[in-house]
């Protein structure tokens, strides 16, 4: 037990020292670090200073991807953190999977500052009980390609949003986005879709 102690202590001494790293030496060591402590290797991936990372045997990425600083990727012993390649985070997003539900990110995914991604939430069904003590109801947050996430909006548990969707900065998500929409507000609701440009051809 207290050997246990010790190298937890030591983990999380040296990951909050190797998150801090300024500078190139700082970039190459967390790429090699998490490359080796991940589920999957990637290739060419940029981890800015201030990242968190928990539970990464459950956490696998893709390559290429930018995490900007105070990058927060949270797993657990029973939930899963996937993400695709040439995904961009800026800073201070927190993809929070703990619990029991899973976050999947596509392909070419754009989130913006602030941002929080959580699967799971708290459960307030009794007002008999504080709800600190009702424990948590899981879920999952799917996240499809070439998607653009505002800053500081916030995806909650059990939305599924599609290809090419537009959610907009401060947005609230509570239910699924549809594939090529663009949607914001508290809760978020539709503002429009997309549509391809025609070219008309002059002869």
């Amino acid at each position: 037990m207290f050997i246990r102690f010790i190298l937890r202590e030591f983990k999380d001494w040296l990951e909050f020292f190797i998150g801090n790293i300024p500078g190139r030496t700082g970039l190459l060591t967390r790429d090699i670090y998490y490359n080796k402590r991940l589920s999957k290797p990637f290739k060419n991936n940029r981890f800015e200073t201030g990242l968190r990372i928990e539970f990464p045997k459950n956490i696998e990425l893709g390559s290429g991807s930018y995490f900007g600083f105070s990058c927060k990727l949270y797993a657990s012993e029973f939930s899963k953190i996937k993400i695709g390649f040439k995904a961009s985070f800026n800073s201070n997003v927190m993809i929070n999977a703990r619990g029991k539900g899973n976050i999947y990110i596509g392909n070419n995914v754009l989130i913006g500052p602030n941002v929080v991604l959580r699967s799971s939430n708290h459960s307030f069904e009794s007002i008999e009980m504080p709800v600190i003590e009702q424990g948590m109801t899981e879920g999952e947050i799917i996240i499809h390609d070439d998607v653009w996430i505002g800053s500081n909006a916030v995806i909650l548990p059990n939305c599924e949003i599609g290809e090419g969707a537009i959610v907009a900065a401060g947005a609230v998500v509570t239910s699924n986005v549809d594939s090529y929409s663009i949607v914001g507000g508290v809760p978020a609701k539709l503002i429009k879709k997309r549509v391809k440009n025609l070219k008309l051809n002059h002869n």
